[in-house]
Order: structure tokens, then sequence, then C-alpha cells
């Protein structure tokens, strides 16, 4: 925080961005990170973990609706969910649109991190903790994967930036990516949030991109643009067979017919461009042979 009027944010070493603060809610030092929900002029409410900005009520429809539903539009019928992270609620919120659901699993690290986000952002999770079908861990993403028993349809990892002394760090390397894939089913699908894919920092999602390649079979990257992150931003979608890029346009739109509620952003037009890379990004990930592993994890900033 620059002042008790200004929020700085910076993106990489040699840019930033600056908000204005209307309102300090709340801000804590948790046992894992560093809290801060504020009111910033132009945004709104916003989350901050750590210096980085989660998400902003202005838009935080745009980043949530495209991180769920290209998987779950994709698997057709998605019954069992768990989400790694997704701490505001918005991530349930979107899955809990879908008819077929049956059960969602939201892991999270931080109790205090999800308690605010209760009590101060109801904008965002819209009751969606208190669904039937919601169970809240709080635990390692990781170990908690590791030792399920039932696989799932659906794992979404809606996960802090991979910053070297960030709580997620290990939650982008190449041997808890193969735990995921072991606790999905043979149709399973995961989708990460994999950061920016500007021109001029594209180094976290190529590596992101290129470990989750050496486990699954199908590995599509897509990116929207998100106004209060600055920047285009880039997701994974892996798989063992099913492709987001393959659906027929009689199957997309049906499909999208059924989700409950109103879409502010995601639509069959949207779904098609956002696995439209540009030529720099698909020259950047066929070059790219980095692999983030547990035993000597890449700095990715």
């Amino acid at each position: 925080m620059l002042s008790s009027r200004w929020f700085l944010e910076f993106t990489t070493d040699s840019e930033a961005a600056l908000h204005s603060i209307e309102e300090v809610l709340y801000t804590a030092q948790t046992q894992f990170q560093r809290l801060e929900i504020l009111r910033l002029g132009l945004y709104g409410k916003a989350l901050i973990l750590d210096g980085k900005m989660q998400s902003a009520q202005s838009d935080e429809f745009i980043y949530h609706e495209s991180l769920v539903h290209p998987a779950l539009i994709t698997k057709g019928d998605p019954r069992r969910v768990l989400i790694a992270g997704g701490g505001e609620g918005a991530t349930i919120r979107e899955v809990l649109r879908y008819p077929s659901i049956e059960s969602v699993i939201m892991v999270d690290l931080d109790r205090e991190v999800v308690e605010a986000c209760k009590d101060l952002l109801p904008e965002w999770h819209e009751g969606a903790f208190d669904d039937p079908r919601v169970k809240v861990v709080y635990d390692d993403a990781r170990s908690y994967i590791e030792g399920i028993r039932e696989p799932y349809d659906i794992i979404i990892l809606d996960l802090p930036e991979p910053m070297e002394e960030g709580p997620a760090i290990m939650l982008y390397t190449e041997e808890f990516y193969r735990s995921v894939y072991e606790h999905l089913r043979p149709d399973g699908i995961m989708v990460t949030q994999a950061t920016t894919i500007a021109p001029h920092n594209l180094n976290s999602y190529r590596i992101i991109f290129n470990t989750i390649s050496q486990v699954f079979s199908v590995v599509r990257g897509y990116y929207t643009f998100v106004p209060s992150f600055y920047a285009p931003w880039g997701f994974v979608l892996a798989s063992k067979g099913a492709d987001p890029r393959g659906l027929m346009n009689d199957t997309l739109r049906k499909r999208i017919s059924n989700i409950s509620g109103e879409l502010r952003y995601y639509n069959e037009e949207i779904h098609r461009g956002m696995f439209s890379l540009p030529g720099y990004l698909k020259r950047a990930l066929e070059e790219e042979d980095r692999v983030n592993r547990d035993s000597s994890p890449i700095s990715f900033y």
C-alpha cells in the first residue's frame, strides 16, 4: 500500500498499477498471506492477496465465467466438481449454474480469507456457500487431492499466482498435475488459471502450459482480458480426451442454453474466440521446454 489513499500493485519488476482507495474494508496478516479487501475508485470492492489483485467487483464475472464454463461445457453433464482455491465463492457460484451438479468441494488453505469473503463480498458468492451441495474444506489442496478416493468430473484450480514466497508455489508442478490427473474420471477435465499472456511477461504461462503438457493428452490454452488485471489473462484446460475446440455448434449452443441464470460474459462466440491463440503465443508455447518439478521449482517471477 503506497499511502492511506492509494493502492500500488506491481505487475512486473518494471511496471505497476495505481488505484485510488475509497474505503479499507479489511486488512490482516493471516497465517499464510497478507489479506486486504479494499473499495477502489474504478473497480469497486477488490480482494488483494500479498499485494496482488485477485478479483474486483466490476469485472470478476469475466474471470470466473472464463475459468469455469469452458471446462464444464466441454464435459456436458458435470456432477462432481472439486475447486482448489476460489475463496471468494464466485467459482462455486458459476459451477452451481449446471442442473447436473450433485456435489462441489472447495478446498482452501486460508480460513480467514474465506470467512472475510463470505462476510464482505456477498456480490461474489451470492449465497453459494449455503447451498447443500457445497462443502468447504480448509486444507492444503495438494494434500487433499492426493488423499481423495472418489474421482471427480472436473477439478478447477483457482489459485493465487505462483510467487516464490507464496502459498501456491507447489501447486504448479508436474507432480501435482499428475496427482490431479489420477483423481479425475476417465472423461475428466482440469482447468487452471495460468497468469498473464502479455508478450513482455510470458514466462509463467509458458512454463505452466508445458508442465501440464507432460501429463495430459489434450492441453488447450485460452485467454481473455480482465480490465482490473491490466493484462490479457491466460488459462489452461487439460483432459484425458475431450477437446473444447471440437464441440459442434449445435452441441455448444444447446449446452450453454441449459446453464441457469444470466451469463454476463461467456457465450458461444466467446468460447470459440478464447481458444484462438495469437501467433506470438503459439510460437512461444512451441519453443518452451522448461518443466516445473518439485525437486527444482522454477522461479516464475
